[in-house]
C-alpha cells in the first residue's frame, strides 16, 4: 500500500506506515505510569503520536531525527489529529524515499535568500548595509539560517521557516515604515533581520525541530545580541573604525524588545519608534502565519469553522468570507 501523507490522513483511520521522529519525550502520567509524547513528520507536515504504558526499551528504540514505522490509528484531540500509537521501531529508507520526510524546499529557500541580499543591499546607512552583508557573506551562518525553523509549535515551525519570517517581515517593513516619517527605515529592516538570528542557535536545524541544551539556558534573544556583537566586531574590522556604539545600541534594543511584553520574554519594553513597529509587525505576522497553519491543517467536517483551538482561544472561520449563501 502506497505511503499516505500526512495531510491526508483521517480520524479513525488505522494507520501502519513510516513517519520521521521529529522529537521525542518520555513522560509520566498522574498516576505514575509513562508513556511516549512523539511529534511525527513528513515532507506535508507533522503528527502528534502519544505511545501510552510505555517502557524505556521503547523510548530508546529509535532517536529523534530516525524514520520509524509506527502502527496506531488517528483521532481527533482539540481540535488537532492525533495518533495513539500501538507500536514503533526504526527503519532504514531507501535513500530515494528521503524526498517523503524532509520538509525543507531548496529552491524556495533560493528564492527567498535573493530577495533577502536586495532588501539589505537597498539599505542606505553604510554601517547598517555592512552589519547584513557581514552576515549574508557567512557561508556557515547562511547554510544554517537557511534551514532553521521560527519556533517548534507555533508559527512558521518548519525547516525553512526562519527565512520565510524573516523575509516576510522585512517586506511588510518596506510598507508600513515609510508611512511614518519619524521613524528610520534602515534601522526597522535591520531589526527585522536581526531580531530572530538566535533561533539558529537555540534550536536544533532540518526535520529535528527541538530546543538546544544552549536553547534552553540561554534562548534567541541573548544568543541574537552576542552574534550581533560578533559581527559588529567584523564589521569594524573591515572598516577601519570602531562601530558606532550610538546604532550598536539601538540594534540591541530592537532584538531585546521585540517580544514586546516582559511577560512574553523581552528583557525590554519597546522605548523607541522602531521598536514600537517591529513589536507589532513581528507580532502580524506571527499570528496570521499560526492562524492560516490552524486552518489549512484542521480537519473538522463542521462547514466554515475550524475545530476550538485551545491556543487560540477561538475557532476560526475557514470558510468564503464573500460567499452570498
Amino acid at each position: 500500500m502506497p505511503r499516505k501523507l500526512i495531510s491526508t490522513l483521517e480520524p479513525q483511520e488505522q494507520v501502519d506506515q513510516t513517519f520521521r521522529i521529529a522529537d521525542k519525550q518520555l513522560r509520566a502520567n498522574r498516576q505514575g505510569g509513562k508513556y511516549i509524547l512523539l511529534r511525527l513528520s513528513d515532507r506535508s507536515g507533522t503528527l502528534t503520536g502519544m505511545l501510552w504504558n510505555a517502557e524505556e526499551s521503547h523510548f530508546q528504540s529509535c532517536e529523534s531525527g530516525d524514520i520509524a514505522r509506527c502502527r496506531g490509528r488517528l483521532q481527533l484531540f482539540n481540535g488537532a489529529m492525533q495518533m495513539i500509537v500501538t507500536s514503533i521501531a526504526k527503519v532504514e529508507v531507501d535513500p530515494a524515499e528521503e524526498a517523503d520526510f524532509q520538509r525543507f524546499d531548496p529552491d524556495r529557500a533560493e528564492a527567498r535568500q535573493s530577495r533577502l541580499r536586495e532588501i539589505l543591499g537597498g539599505i542606505e546607512d553604510e554601517w547598517l548595509r555592512r552589519l547584513g552583508l557581514a552576515f549574508l557573506n557567512d557561508p556557515a551562518f547562511m547554510e544554517r539560517f537557511a534551514q532553521a525553523p521560527a519556533a517548534i509549535t507555533h508559527h512558521h515551525a518548519y525547516p525553512g521557516g526562519l527565512l520565510d519570517h524573516t523575509v516576510d517581515l522585512m517586506e511588510l517593513s518596506l510598507i508600513v515604515a515609510p508611512r511614518y516619517p519619524n521613524i528610520h527605515l534602515d534601522l526597522v529592516l535591520i531589526g527585522a533581520f536581526l531580531h530572530d538570528l538566535g533561533k539558529i542557535e537555540e534550536m536544533s536545524g532540518g526535520d529535528e525541530l527541538s530546543y538546544t541544551d544552549r536553547g534552553q539556558l540561554v534562548g534567541h534573544i541573548v544568543i541574537g545580541v552576542q552574534m550581533l556583537y560578533e559581527k559588529t566586531v567584523v564589521v569594524a574590522a573591515e572598516m577601519g573604525q570602531t562601530f558606532p556604539e550610538q546604532i550598536r545600541w539601538q540594534l540591541e534594543h530592537l532584538i531585546l524588545s521585540h517580544h514586546g511584553q516582559l511577560e512574553y520574554g523581552s528583557p525590554k519594553l519597546p522605548q523607541t519608534l522602531e521598536a514600537i513597529l517591529l513589536h507589532q509587525l513581528d507580532h502580524l505576522d506571527a499570528k496570521i502565519a499560526a492562524a492560516t497553519a490552524v486552518i489549512e491543517s484542521d480537519v473538522s467536517g463542521e462547514g466554515h469553522w475550524t475545530n476550538y483551538h485551545p491556543s487560540l482561544g477561538r475557532k476560526l472561520w475557514k470558510g468564503d468570507p464573500l460567499r452570498h449563501s
